[in-house]
């Protein structure tokens, strides 16, 4: 089974962002490219979060009414948020309406300051989770070794909604792996992105 599809422009592209032209320019512009900016960081593990249950296309889509709601996920503002907060939250229709995970990221914003002031920032944190051995994209999991033992960690920090499926979709997303499928047009770009990357401590 091929694991890349053919898109209009002619180019293989892994077979499953071919849902949206946004779809196909996250692909092609985030999806797997080395984060190392708190920020996004923490926005990605959030919407993982609520993404749990339903399609990264339906999040992707009210990503901007997420960021305009959580304050453009800046860790330090959200981590004040309160009753009121959660409240309007709930309200916002442009969002996924889920007390629990809507607490969850203010919670989560409160470790996220913890954890920068233990660990001088998220990203020295989290990068230290990077396999040694890179992905071949032929063969996708759900969770690895790396997935499981970081969000163990996380969850001894008290971190909510951040199982090894979550944890390792975040992995992928922020460039710690390479899962673009052989032949897709985004690998090789990828991987270049990676190994110019200077690895935050």
């Amino acid at each position: 089974m091929s694991h890349t599809l053919s898109s209009a422009d002619g180019q293989e592209r892994c077979f499953w962002c071919h849902g949206s032209p946004l779809y196909v320019h996250y692909h092609d512009h985030e999806w797997g490219f080395p984060v190392t900016e708190d920020r996004r960081l923490f926005e990605k593990l959030s919407l993982e979060g609520f993404q749990a249950g339903l399609s990264w296309l339906t999040i992707l889509n009210k990503r901007e009414n997420f960021r305009a709601g959580f304050a453009n996920f800046d860790f330090h503002q959200v981590a004040r948020f309160g009753a009121a907060d959660v409240e309007r939250l709930l309200q916002d229709a442009g969002i996924v309406r889920h007390r629990g995970k809507i607490e969850a990221v203010i919670h989560n914003a409160q470790r996220a300051l913890e954890m920068v002031a233990q660990e001088g920032s998220l990203a020295a944190f989290f990068w230290r989770y990077q396999p040694a051995t890179p992905s071949t994209g032929e063969v996708v999991p759900a969770q690895t070794a790396e997935s499981l033992a970081l969000s163990k960690e996380l969850k001894k920090r008290g971190w909510k909604f951040v199982g090894p499926t979550t944890v390792y979709a975040f992995m992928q997303a922020m460039g710690m792996v390479n899962d673009h499928a052989p032949g897709c047009v985004t690998r090789a770009v990828v991987a270049q992105a990676q190994q110019r990357l200077q690895r935050p401590v």
